[in-house]
């Protein structure tokens, strides 16, 4: 029987809310933050098949998800499927990222397979052979998407001079998100605009890493990092030159408060204060969390209802990684709760930046 759009999406959207209630959020993941053990864990929340290895339930986890949005992609049509089809791909860029790793720094198989999500179908690599890949040439022919293909050859003379997975980790995620905006463009109006702030917040949290892990962390110049900007985000390329240009932190942050960040901390508000880069990033996972409930309550019925689904799922899964990751070295509750999204940030009162971006 075949779907129409509009059953479809209603259908989808109307279950989307009900599992949105069951999932590990506030209280909810404060009590799993009180639980000592994998094996406690794991009957939390697989009562009929708990397990007491950490990799195993983070696999599980993984493979959940995988499952979850394959299933929901079935029941769509149209560009909300299409687009819920380029999300899942999101998962294959994260398993190709650790195998550029692999292969750049010249790891062996066993090392590199425990660190990659068990992804079924389409969304499965020749993961052996990309990591024993001998160029980056060879890597991308075995790339499966052309668009992430072109994305990694185009970084091939870079590689070539500074033989870094960076690189090609920062190819592969410009050109997921290139075709991530474009098939958020395809959505009708109104879909479109209560979808793409939660698109653009997931493209410019990439370009704020560009600036806080390469250029601030890694010291990479801005030559070599301004080719990843891609267009069509909320951070435009002039306003990411500007921020790889920036003296200090505090400059950086300002010039991304209403785009990747919703505030200025409050250690920079007087341009002096240190403060870890990547502490920013947290701050943009943080909007990206709330967006992503912002586009999930407001659609209702819609598009946004799944894109913002989701994303919220998505920082689901992370918080669990971390969690499990937390209770298998034996930090306290309190520790672990505080690494989860939504983190604490102390934020400085609005600034001229804010007003003008918000």
């Amino acid at each position: 029987m075949t779907v129409q759009i509009s059953t479809g999406l209603e259908f989808v959207a109307a279950r989307l809310h009900v599992r949105h209630a069951a999932l590990a959020e506030a209280a909810r993941l404060d009590a799993l933050c009180r639980m000592r053990t994998i094996s406690e864990l794991g009957r939390t929340l697989w009562p009929d098949a708990a397990t007491d290895s950490a990799i195993e339930l983070q696999r599980r986890l993984v493979g959940d998800l995988v499952s979850e949005f394959l299933g929901l992609r079935r029941l769509l049509e149209g560009p909300t499927g299409d687009l819920l089809e380029w999300i899942g791909v999101r998962f294959q860029v994260e398993n190709l990222k650790v195998l550029a790793r692999g292969m750049a720094a010249g790891a062996r198989w066993d090392e590199v397979q425990p660190y990659l999500m068990p992804l079924p179908g389409d969304l499965a690599v020749d993961a052996p052979a990309l990591a024993s890949a001998e160029s980056v040439e060879a890597f991308a022919a075995l790339v499966p998407h052309p668009l992430l293909q072109r994305a990694v050859e185009a970084v091939r003379d870079v590689f070539r001079s500074q033989p870094q997975a960076f690189f090609i980790e920062a190819a592969l995620d410009q050109g997921f998100f290139l075709e991530l905006l474009a098939r958020t463009a395809a959505l009708p109006n109104e879909d479109r605009d209560t979808v793409l702030p939660v698109v653009r917040q997931e493209v410019d949290a990439f370009h704020l890493a560009l600036v806080t892990r390469g250029s601030l962390l890694y010291g990479m110049k801005p030559e070599l990092l301004m080719p990843f900007h891609v267009v069509g985000a909320g951070i435009r390329r002039v306003r990411l030159e500007a921020m790889l240009a920036a003296g200090n932190l505090a400059d950086v942050a300002a010039k991304a408060v209403g785009l990747a960040i919703d505030e200025l901390p409050h250690e920079l508000s007087g341009q002096a204060g240190a403060m870890d880069p990547l502490r920013l990033e947290v701050m943009a996972r943080n909007r990206f969390l709330r967006l992503a409930n912002r586009a999930f309550r407001n659609s209702h019925m819609g598009p946004g209802a799944v894109i913002g689904y989701t994303a919220i799922r998505r920082v689901e899964l992370a918080n669990l990684i971390t969690l499990t990751e937390g209770i298998r070295v034996g930090l306290r509750p309190e520790a672990i709760r505080a690494r989860l999204i939504p983190q604490a940030v102390s934020t400085a009162s609005k600034t001229d930046a804010q007003v003008s971006h918000a």
